[in-house]
């Protein structure tokens, strides 16, 4: 059989054999950007082979693909994306290689999504900040970085290491770089203190920290640490909890709510009727995980389900199989869901 040439003048492949087995040969014109592409000690392609259960040896700047027609199908497009990825400047990472790997499986899975051509090139939706670009790495990520640039209000729900709040706070960053709004917001249920934070040493900024840690780490990721600084200082960027939010009109603005799953109904709800003009709303929370007093309904989920299907809302929903964290955080979450929900399989929501 032949394989046809998916990567342009990045590279060019010849296949021969079986019907149930394929043997795939890339050649990269670049020498080093191909051992950039195979990794150190050729740990990408170790990767490749664990995840699709293909054989990947190379030799100089070509590297030999065998195993079923499909996955080294598959594996030639991840190496692909990735080489192209290289020649525009850009690293390649063992994370990156991973995410390359998912995208193509899901091109094969016939998920519909706007990324992913019928030729078999991969072109992943991607965010970017003049510190960082991040790329997806799961189908749902796709999804979700996507649906934030189209739509005012979009949820994202699913369990932790999928990068809901990380990529939230991204694309908040790269709108107020854009110009596209004026000021970021973000906020969190500080429920482990009930929101009495009195008690607690230090002025408001003090009190309030531990609970918003997360945000800042994903805005330091994003913008340079002495422009976030001044941005918080001036205004530009504030963060604060929920409680601080009622009785607000939130205009001009890019606004994230992260762990929703702590919100009371009537939270969620104050929450949602901030939204002002030209502002964009991102929420994010793991339904899994509520740390609400015994008997107090979560907002979220009542928010999930009230708001399904209205006009300007997407709802984004990731599972077990898009933690990108570590890959034993995917274990750990799947162990938790086949002892805790009636089917594994279904939706946390």
């Amino acid at each position: 059989m032949t394989a046809h040439d998916l990567s342009a003048p990045a590279s060019r492949a010849t296949a021969a054999g079986a019907s149930d087995a394929t043997h795939i040969a890339l050649t990269f014109e670049n020498n080093r950007l191909a051992s950039e592409l195979f990794g150190q000690f050729d740990q990408h392609l170790a990767l490749l082979e664990q995840r699709l259960k293909i054989d990947a040896r190379a030799r100089g700047n070509t590297v030999t693909l065998r195993g079923d027609e499909l996955a080294t199908n598959q594996a030639r497009r991840a190496l692909d994306y990735l080489y192209d990825r290289l020649q525009k400047g850009s690293s390649v990472e063992i994370s990156d290689v991973e995410g390359a790997v998912r995208m193509a499986q899901a091109a094969d899975d016939q998920l519909v999504l706007p990324t992913l051509e019928r030729k078999g090139k991969l072109a992943l939706a991607q965010i970017s900040t003049r510190k960082k670009t991040v790329i997806a790495r799961t189908p749902t990520q796709d999804a979700y970085m996507r649906a934030m640039e189209r739509a005012e209000l979009v949820f994202g729900v699913g369990p932790a290491g999928t990068g809901k709040t990380y990529l939230a706070v991204a694309h908040a960053a790269q709108l107020l770089e854009r110009g596209s709004v004026e000021r970021i917001i973000l906020s969190r249920p500080a429920v482990e203190a009930g929101e009495r934070l009195g008690f607690l040493p230090g002025d408001m900024k003090e009190k309030v920290d531990p609970y918003l840690r997360p945000l800042y780490d994903a805005l330091y990721d994003m913008m340079p640490g002495d422009k976030v600084e001044r941005a918080i200082t001036a205004g530009v960027i504030e963060i604060a909890p929920l409680a601080f939010m009622r009785g607000r009109t939130l205009a001009n603005a890019a606004v994230i709510l992260d762990e929703a799953q702590n919100t009371t109904q009537m939270q969620m709800k104050m929450f949602l009727t901030r939204l002002g003009e030209n502002s964009r709303m991102i929420i994010t929370g793991d339904p899994s995980q509520v740390d609400l007093p015994r008997g107090v309904t979560s907002g979220l989920g009542e928010a999930l389900a009230f708001l399904e299907g209205v006009d300007g809302i997407v709802t984004c929903r990731f599972k077990a199989a898009d933690v990108v964290r570590h890959p034993l955080v995917q274990r750990i979450v799947e162990a938790y869901d086949a002892k805790y929900l009636p089917n594994p399989g279904e939706s946390r929501t």
